[in-house]
């Protein structure tokens, strides 16, 4: 398992990357940070049409029941197969 240190040590790592990642890339990355620093979502999921904030919300809502230790090991490696 990835430690609190490897995970915020790809969190930075993610900001280098050597091209713009993909709209799928970047909801990987903030759903698997999400969970991995907050556990499972919380709250309603956002209506209208903030189509950014619904689309994250999925996103993070389809990790539900991940644990926060095997997210950031998830994180960790995708992370790291981006470069």
């Amino acid at each position: 398992m990835a430690t609190p240190e490897e995970f915020e040590a790809a969190a930075a790592r993610s900001k280098e990357l050597p091209a713009k990642p993909n709209n799928t890339i970047l909801l990987k990355l903030y759903a698997l940070y999400k969970q991995g620093s907050e556990g499972d979502i919380s709250g309603d999921r956002p209506g209208g049409f903030d189509f950014k904030a619904i689309a994250k919300y999925d996103a993070w809502a389809g990790l539900r029941g991940k644990s926060r230790d095997e997210a950031r090991q998830e994180y960790v490696e995708f992370v790291n197969s981006l470069f």
